[in-house]
């Protein structure tokens, strides 16, 4: 039906519905509280995120009834609500960092990313955009053609974006139109080790064609064409033909020369030796050695090795905030999100909401609320731990109440990475 929700004290609580979806346009609004399913109680029952899906979601064209109550309506609203096709949206967020840079957030590539993509791009350079950072870290791929289309939007013409190729799969390649929207700006892409697929295609054409610096932490290395092939009784498999190769010939696939199992197990083991810590540790020195369409230095073996690698920042992380983090700060904030629901809905600017939060003491009102359920006051931690906790506190909140567009802006204080791609840019370093 197109909400996002959750259980607040055995209740479902719509934490927002999604634009275009069948919940906003049957006039469900952040806040409102489920009391009935389809004349079934369903508040203070106890039931689970799974129950409450399998009652939310049904066949598209058939009618679900709810009841619910809404702060300021004096007894319960009744809506039917018809299940549709519900708008997935890929790009968490396009927003101005600063007057001249700007960042977009790609969490996954499907068929509509590049459609997304491209007006998020377009809003931002309407805006004064210079420099422009994409965000692919934890994206798994997806749809290749979407990332090559988005490629497309800072290539020259004809440059090489990525080929295709196996033993019995001729080579294929994928090249730039040069009709892109952002051709020449200065461009940053940050990439992690779960970056992966079409992700790593997207930051293989870009490192490989000099138009930008990727930024970040080696990434996770999937790159295998595979073709389904079926059987007369209805089963099938999935046939790998190819693989992806970047512009300058590396394979973005990691090697099964050791076998699958050692394939699997060489994600755990870069965690083991510290590679999110220590460059050093990846063994850079012992891959293959590529080179750039301008002759800078690559490297191969699988995945993508950023130009410039920036580590995992656990300085402010203690045993408190490893207590409290799993679900009480986010619990915290959705409880805080619903007493001061009226207040909070009046801000429809994130720096005027971090502003009015600022003054709340919202850290003391958590550390009260997660002694209330079981972890202690610890003022070692606290100290260690207490700014990573008021930036969270407040960026769920504000999410709760202004969506990505208020999350992300206030995250990015706790994100080193992305921190140092500003101050990057901020000296034209490209």
């Amino acid at each position: 039906i197109g909400i996002t929700f959750n259980l607040l004290t055995d209740t479902i609580l719509v934490i927002s519905t999604i634009p275009n979806g069948p919940s906003e346009k049957a006039g469900l609004m952040a806040g409102d509280k489920i009391i009935y399913v389809n004349d079934s109680l369903v508040a203070g029952k106890g039931i689970t995120d799974e129950a409450a899906m399998g009652m939310l979601k049904g066949p598209r064209g058939t009618v679900v009834k709810l009841k619910i109550l809404r702060k300021g309506s004096p007894g319960l609203l009744g809506f039917e609500i018809t299940r549709g096709k519900i708008p997935i949206h890929t790009i968490d967020v396009a927003y101005m960092i600063n007057e001249t840079t700007g960042y977009i957030k790609i969490n996954n590539f499907a068929l509509t990313t590049y459609n997304e993509f491209v007006t998020g791009l377009k809003e931002l350079l309407a805006k004064g955009m210079k420099k422009l950072i994409i965000d692919v870290r934890n994206n798994p791929g997806g749809v290749m053609e979407s990332a090559i289309q988005i490629a497309d939007q800072f290539l020259a013409k004809d440059e090489l974006i990525v080929y295709t190729q196996g033993r019995a799969f001729p080579k294929s390649e994928a090249r730039a139109t040069g009709n892109g929207l952002f051709p020449e700006g200065d461009l940053v892409l940050l990439i992690d080790e779960y970056t992966a697929s079409a992700s790593e295609i997207l930051a293989g054409a870009i490192q490989d064609n000099d138009r930008g610096t990727i930024i970040g932490r080696r990434s996770f290395g999937k790159g295998l064409v595979q073709e389904p092939v079926m059987f007369p009784d209805g089963s099938g498999m999935r046939l790998t033909v190819a693989r992806y190769y970047t512009p300058s010939g590396r394979s973005i696939q990691k090697p099964y020369d050791k076998g699958s199992e050692k394939y699997y197990e060489d994600f755990y083991d870069q965690f083991e030796r510290g590679e999110q810590f220590r460059p050093d540790t990846a063994g850079v020195d012992k891959l293959p050695v590529y080179k750039s369409k301008g002759g800078k230095t690559l490297y191969g073996g699988g995945g993508i090795v950023p130009d410039i690698f920036v580590p995992a920042d656990t300085s402010e992380i203690s045993r408190y905030f490893l207590l409290v983090r799993n679900s009480l700060i986010y619990r915290f904030a959705l409880n805080y999100t619903e007493a001061n629901r009226e207040k909070l809905s009046s801000y429809t600017n994130v720096a005027e909401l971090e502003k009015y939060l600022d003054s709340q003491n919202l850290t003391e009102q958590f550390i009260k609320f997660a002694s209330e359920n079981g972890v202690k006051r610890d003022e070692a931690g606290i100290r260690t731990s207490g700014r990573i906790i008021g930036i969270q506190l407040k960026a769920y909140i504000a999410r709760n109440t202004l969506d990505n567009k208020g999350f992300y802006p206030i995250w990015e204080k706790l994100d080193t990475t992305l921190k140092f791609a500003i101050k990057y840019l901020e000296k034209d370093g490209l």
